[in-house]
């Protein structure tokens, strides 16, 4: 599956909730967190998910009420 990385506002989500969301099982349309980075300081989150393809990465952050700024497909090293 491929990996993307994406960033976007914070908002009114919680650290909690942020935690939450890393452990949630995949969704319908396979995307799992594979691990969250924040700044709330900043209001700023990073989420590296594996996903299908860039659109269903937007498409579940928007089911969130967040709108990605930007979303790479990366690749990691581990």
């Amino acid at each position: 599956m491929p990996k993307f990385l994406d960033s976007h506002s914070m908002g009114n989500v919680t650290e909690d909730q942020l935690r939450k969301a890393q452990n949630m099982p995949k969704d319908k349309d396979g995307i799992t967190h594979e691990n969250i980075m924040y700044n709330k300081a900043e209001n700023r989150a990073y989420c590296l998910l594996d996903a299908p393809t860039k659109e269903a990465v937007e498409k579940h952050h928007e089911k969130l009420g967040m709108k990605c700024e930007w979303v790479l497909e990366v690749k990691t090293t581990a």
